[in-house]
C-alpha cells in the first residue's frame, strides 16, 4: 500500500454524461405517460442509481469498494430522447480516485429506457 499523507488535499469532481434517442412515436408515449411499461423516468434514474452503487461487484479489477459520496442520476427529456447525467462525485483526496461508477450509471439508465420504448419503437 502506496503512503499518500504527504500528498495535498485537492477537490475534485466528476460526473458522467450521456443521451439517448428514441423513436419519434415511443417519445410521444412517454410524454403522455402512456408507455405500457410505466414511467421511464423514474424506472432509468432508479437502474442508473443502483447500477452505480453496485459498479465494484460487476468489475473483478476493483478490488475495493468505491465508496460514493453521493449518488444521483438525472434524465432530462429532449426532442428525440432523453439526455442522461451522473452520478456526480465531488471529494476532497490525496490520491487518484476510481471513477468506474459514473459512466455504470448513465449506460445502465440508457438501457433501461431502450429497454422500455424498444416496443413502442417497432410498432412505429
Amino acid at each position: 500500500m502506496v503512503d499518500v499523507s504527504p500528498r495535498p488535499w485537492t477537490a475534485r469532481e466528476a460526473v458522467a454524461r450521456g443521451q439517448i434517442r428514441i423513436a419519434p412515436r415511443a417519445m410521444q408515449l412517454v410524454r403522455a405517460g402512456r408507455l405500457a411499461k410505466g414511467s421511464v423516468e423514474e424506472v432509468a434514474r432508479l437502474a442508473g442509481i443502483m447500477a452505480a452503487k453496485r459498479t465494484a461487484e460487476a468489475d473483478s479489477a476493483l478490488p475495493l469498494p468505491l465508496r460514493l459520496t453521493h449518488v444521483d442520476v438525472d434524465l432530462y427529456r429532449r426532442r428525440d430522447g432523453f439526455e442522461i447525467e451522473g452520478p456526480r462525485q465531488r471529494r476532497r483526496l490525496r490520491r487518484a480516485r476510481r471513477w468506474e461508477a459514473l459512466p455504470c450509471g448513465v449506460c445502465v439508465a440508457a438501457l433501461t429506457i431502450y429497454d422500455m420504448v424498444k416496443g413502442a419503437s417497432i410498432e412505429a
